[in-house]
């Protein structure tokens, strides 16, 4: 598994976001601690910013070991997950990747990523969209262009799960292309493999925000 942990996470200013505690609990540790738990997960690299890599926040360098390795991230997301992929052992087959920013994943979610991973394709955990959802034209103007049927579509999260070959063949293909992307599903449907959903839990929300990191206070409270 990796766990992408090397963004900056300025939009809320100081502490590095990751390192934000929720409850008293670093962000980045409650998202790892589902994966480090699962029984199938052997091994997980958390990305980390470069300095932060040489020299880790204690809470993470406690628990590096065989099992648990620290990489160092780059300029971007996809530079950061390539990173992860080359510190994983050589005999991990099936790749997960997954963002600290999302310190609420569901073991379950887990599991069924892992299983449509085994099955030789992709997996994204998402949530179905609810909203409406208008376009609107790209001047800054706001007006809206249309109304987009929201049926078919769906809000990618993490974690998403990887033959690890086909993940290593979407990076070297992206990285030859110079082409990026938001999350690595992205860079896999552009090689033509199949992904599949896996319906995720709302609760598995992506702290971005001053509300978000409250949201998630609330959240870890009622845990």
């Amino acid at each position: 598994m990796v766990l992408v942990a090397a963004g900056r996470g300025e939009r809320l200013g100081g502490l590095r976001k990751q390192y934000r505690p929720i409850a008293g609990v670093p962000m980045l540790l409650r998202a790892l601690r589902p994966f480090v738990a699962h029984p199938e997960v052997l091994q997980s690299v958390v990305v980390l910013p470069p300095d932060d890599a040489a020299t880790p926040p204690a809470f993470l360098a406690d628990l590096a070991g065989p099992s648990l390795a620290i990489a160092s991230g780059g300029a971007e997301r996809t530079d950061s997950v390539a990173a992860g992929l080359r510190a994983l052992s050589a005999d991990c087959a099936l790749v997960l990747v997954h963002d600290a920013a999302r310190p609420f994943p569901d073991p379950g979610v887990i599991a069924a990523v892992i299983r449509e991973a085994r099955a030789g394709r992709g997996a994204i955990a998402a949530v179905p969209l609810t909203d409406t959802v208008k376009e609107v034209a790209g001047d800054g103007s706001h007006r809206v262009l249309r109304t987009v049927p929201r049926d078919a579509l769906w809000r990618a999260h993490t974690p998403q799960g990887f033959p690890r070959t086909l993940l290593v063949a979407a990076h070297e293909r992206a990285r030859q292309d110079g082409a990026g992307a938001t999350d690595d599903a992205a860079l896999v449907e552009r090689l033509g493999a199949e992904l599949r959903i896996v319906p995720d839990s709302p609760y598995n929300l992506k702290v971005t925000t001053a509300e978000d990191l409250e949201w998630a206070e609330l959240w870890a409270a009622r845990r």
